[in-house]
């Protein structure tokens, strides 16, 4: 029986209004427009909304934290995932350069995002490196389904994640990156430390909170991301990380549930991640991939935090000879320990 994916491949067609195109000669893929309209909404809805909280002193704590909640439950989400893909694919042309820095180094500091580290995090560490010792972010020495374990993971990264990264392009020569991370840092720090003089309650809700949460979110996806690893072949793409389909979060965070094919093509757009899953599904079952159906990585980061593997066998996609539900949760905690 062939496996049904409702993820997003394409786009209704359209009248192509104003916007279309005053922009889409800018970009270097039409396909991306999505990540103009995003980008927009957040400049007309969140950075407004921030300036008020700092100009209009003496507001209730209720303001604040709706503010707060807008961000997180309509933008963040969308927010971090388009900044994932323009990290891996430019999203304006060469000539129009300087275009680029807006996503990041603008709309990233009302995200908890500090100009340049998420790009040299991700794009320059953690996929050449993998997931595997040398990743600043393995997860290959923990029980992936321990609280403890990540609790250590996330307060190391807490407490010294951009000094390890700092460090870690030094030893490769790779000044220019540690600098960059410096840079971006520094920038962030001196703008928020600065601003709590003038405002600390706003800026404690536009850019304090928001940097604590998604520190925590973005390693309890990484976390969930590589939870599954085959002790026997950890560096093997299909075998450290997963693949989420049919989820909601695919369709609001451009299809980001498809680690395994983003891992082993990081360019793909990400239109063309469901397809490219299917075309490639026996490779999945040759590697013995694990795949997820209606689980998205922060509700299996929760699964794992509360052992409940009854509930990811259920969710779990038989890809070859199928297997009883004990079966499943024998051979899912098998990939939850320890591997180094």
């Amino acid at each position: 029986m062939e496996l049904i994916i409702n993820d997003p491949i394409t786009f209704q067609r359209r009248k192509l209004n104003f916007l279309d195109h005053l922009f889409i000669p800018l970009l270097n893929d039409k396909r991306d427009m999505t990540f103009i309209y995003l980008a927009l909404k957040i400049t007309c809805i969140i950075i407004p909304l921030a300036i008020l909280l700092f100009v209009i002193r003496g507001l209730h704590w209720a303001w604040y934290m709706a503010y707060l909640l807008v961000l997180l439950t309509l933008f963040l989400g969308p927010y971090v995932l388009m900044l994932h893909n323009i990290c891996h694919r430019k999203l304006f042309k060469k000539k129009y350069n300087f275009l680029n820095k807006y996503i990041p180094w603008v709309l990233g500091i009302f995200f908890g995002q500090t100009p340049g580290t998420y790009f040299y995090h991700h794009v320059a560490m953690h996929h050449p490196e993998n997931n595997e010792p040398d990743d600043l972010s393995t997860t290959m020495k923990y029980g992936r389904d321990s609280l403890w374990d990540f609790l250590i993971y996330l307060g190391s990264f807490y407490l010294s994640g951009v000094i390890d990264l700092v460090v870690y392009f030094k030893n490769r020569q790779k000044g220019k990156y540690a600098f960059r991370v410096v840079a971006g840092e520094l920038f962030f720090i001196l703008l928020s430390t600065g601003l709590c003089f003038y405002n600390f309650k706003a800026s404690f809700f536009v850019f304090i909170l928001p940097l604590i949460f998604i520190r925590f979110a973005m390693m309890a996806g990484n976390w969930a991301q590589h939870a599954f690893i085959d002790a026997e072949k950890p560096s093997d793409v299909y075998s450290n990380s997963i693949t989420c389909i049919n989820t909601i979060y695919n369709k609001r965070c451009f299809n980001d549930g498809y680690h395994i094919g983003h891992h082993l093509r990081p360019y793909m757009h990400w239109t063309e991640m469901p397809t490219d899953f299917k075309k490639n599904i026996n490779l999945y079952k040759e590697n013995n991939a694990i795949v997820f159906s209606g689980l998205d990585y922060f509700q299996i980061w929760f699964l794992l935090m509360t052992k409940n593997y009854s509930k990811l066998a259920a969710h779990f996609v038989e890809l070859g000879e199928k297997r009883s539900p004990d079966e499943i949760v024998v051979f899912l905690k098998s990939r939850t320990r320890k591997c180094m």
